[in-house]
Order: structure tokens, then sequence, then C-alpha cells
């Protein structure tokens, strides 16, 4: 990818390896302790806390808590603390907000009430002494540093991995607990992979689906959004299942779509769709490990595989990074500064 103009958003996420690494050391303490703790009092329902980018890394972990220890997570609609005061009940449940600042009222308000009301409650967040890690029992730091894009890149990074690090230590899952340490190294390869050659076809574009499945779907969902914050591009982010719904009646011949096929029982049929989206005109990006399950499907984005394959979407952004920079760039965009957005959105 070229790197004739430094960006912060481009230099920050070939950042995140590091990042990764070192908070899957540094935390491992402090998940250790929440993991046990959730093992000790196992919650009735868990319930997700976020908004933006970092709303997308609480799906993520949210798919891997469901998938892995058969829990029901929900996301709260944060209105219903902070607008209706709702008479919901922190008894039973574990509440996980996520944040790269940790200063939006909207987020901490609900920390607050549940943690008074006998939640588990524990916060990802970048700023350590920010209210939000305040207002959570438990912290969980992101070791991100600084960010001085708009566009979060290493935050999100480190969001996606510390919520598979504390579902692989309270699932006690030791396969993917051994896979951790060497996400780090898979994700300094992943930064170098060259996906520049979907600029041709997403230059000119004024719209785009993003396609993901099962632990995919938030990378898709992540996808979305940066094309629309960074890019100008109205992209939309559905379940390889779902666009085949009404969301199917817009594909014709030329619509664009990037289809995001990790490994994982969802690869075959996200394949079979781009294969099927191909067949009808369609200008197909697909990104997959490039292995034996691809075998004869023109890969246009090659996913680097990760120490495990709940791991791959971690990966697949890592590389879609430094791609939608560049064609951010090549749109006449500055990533760092997307119209009308600022660091911190302090929503209530």
């Amino acid at each position: 990818m070229s790197t004739h103009r430094s960006t912060h958003m481009l230099a920050e996420s070939r950042k995140a390896f590091s990042v990764v690494a070192q908070l899957i050391k540094g935390n491992r303490e402090k998940i250790d302790y929440l993991a046990n703790k959730l093992i000790e009092s196992p919650p009735q329902t868990v319930c997700t806390v976020a908004r933006g980018s970092s709303d997308h890394a609480a799906s993520f972990f949210a798919y891997l808590v469901m998938a892995r220890l058969g829990c029901w997570v929900t996301s709260l609609p944060m209105s219903l603390i902070t607008m209706e005061n709702a008479p919901l009940s922190g008894k039973g449940v574990a509440v996980f907000a996520f944040s790269q600042s940790g200063r939006s009222p909207d987020l901490i308000a609900p920390m607050e009430f549940f943690r008074r009301d006998g939640a588990i409650t524990a916060a990802f967040v970048n700023v350590e002494d920010s209210p939000l890690a305040s207002a959570a029992e438990h912290t969980i730091p992101l070791c991100a540093g600084k960010e001085q894009s708009v566009a979060a890149t290493k935050s999100f990074i480190a969001q996606l991995a510390a919520g598979a690090q504390l579902v692989a230590h309270w699932s006690r899952d030791e396969a993917l607990i051994a896979a951790l340490p060497e996400l780090g190294p898979a994700l300094q390869i992943a930064v170098e992979i060259d996906w520049s050659s979907a600029l041709s076809t997403l230059t000119s574009v004024d719209r785009l689906f993003v396609i993901g499945r099962g632990a995919g779907l938030a990378i898709a969902q992540e996808a979305a959004l940066k094309f629309k914050e960074t890019c100008g591009i109205q992209a939309e982010a559905f379940s390889g299942a779902e666009v085949k719904h009404g969301p199917m009646a817009l594909i014709e011949e030329g619509y664009p779509l990037l289809i995001f096929a990790p490994r994982g029982p969802s690869q075959a049929g996200l394949i079979h769709l781009a294969t099927e989206m191909r067949e009808r005109g369609a200008r197909v990006l697909l990104a997959a490990p490039i292995d034996d399950a691809v075998a004869g499907v023109i890969v246009d984005l090659p996913i680097v595989a990760a120490p495990h394959p709940l791991l791959d979407p971690i990966c697949a952004i890592q590389s879609f990074y430094p791609l939608v920079e560049a064609l951010a760039r090549a749109r006449g965009r500055n990533p760092d500064e997307p119209r009308f957005l600022s660091k911190v959105t302090l929503t209530r």
C-alpha cells in the first residue's frame, strides 16, 4: 500500500500489533481476576454498552460470549437509562462497556446505574482515568496510547483482542488462550498485506454493501462505518443471510460488494454468496484466507490466517485499515479529519 503521504490513521493502524502484544501480556492478571469472578458468579445475562466503532467491538465480544459460553447477550439501548428511567435490574447481570475515551455520558450513566444495582460491571477503555473507568467495578485497559486520528484503528483492534482474551479465560478455552500471544505477530504480517487492488473498484463508487456473518459480521459493520466516515461512501453492512432478503433487490450489474469470509462455519455460505453475486454481474471483492476452502474461487483480498479461526476477523480488519485510508486519500479526503466529526462524541 502506498505511503507517499503520512496520516495519523495509517500510522496508528500500523501500531496495532504492538498494542495487542502489550495488552495480551499486561492485562493477564486483570483478565484472570474478572474471568474467575464471572465463573464463580455466572451472570444470567450479559449486556454491552457502546457506540460507534466500539459498538462493533462489543458485537464481536457478544458473539464470542454466546458461541463459547451459551450466555445471552444484549446491546443496551442507553436511552432506557438516560431518558426513560426504565425499571431495569442489575441482579444477575454482567455489563461490559467499550470505549476509547470513556467520556460519553450515555455510557457512564448505565454503568453507574447497574453497578449500584449489584451487576458485575467492566469497562474496556483506552483512557484509564476516565469517568467510565471510574464508573465500572473492573477496568480492562486497551493500552493503545493516544489516537490523533478521528477514525479509530488501533484502539478498535485492541478492543477486539481484549474481548477475545476475556472470553478465552472465562470459557477456559485452552486453545484460544494459547493462540492469543501469537495474535500480535499475525497482525504485524496482516498490516503489510497489500489490498490496494481494490482501489480501482472502490475509488469512484458512491454506494456499497459490506457482507459478513458470524464472528465476522462485526468486522463488516466496522468496515462499513469507515467507508462512510473517511470516504463519504454510503456503505451498509449486512449478514450474508440477511442480504438475501430485502437488500438483494438492489444488487444489479456492477453493484459493488465487499465480502469478508474468514474461517469458520459461516465461510462456505459467504464464498457461495460471492460466487452467486459474481454470476449476477456484481463487482465482488472477496476477502478470505488462501487455503483449500477457497480452492477454485477468486480471492481478491487475502486474509492472514490468525493463530485461531475465531481471531481471523481481527487480522482481516487490520489489513482493511490501510486500504480504506488510501481510498480516502484517493477520493480527495483527509481520513484524519472526517467532515462534521470529532474524536470524542458526548452523546446523552
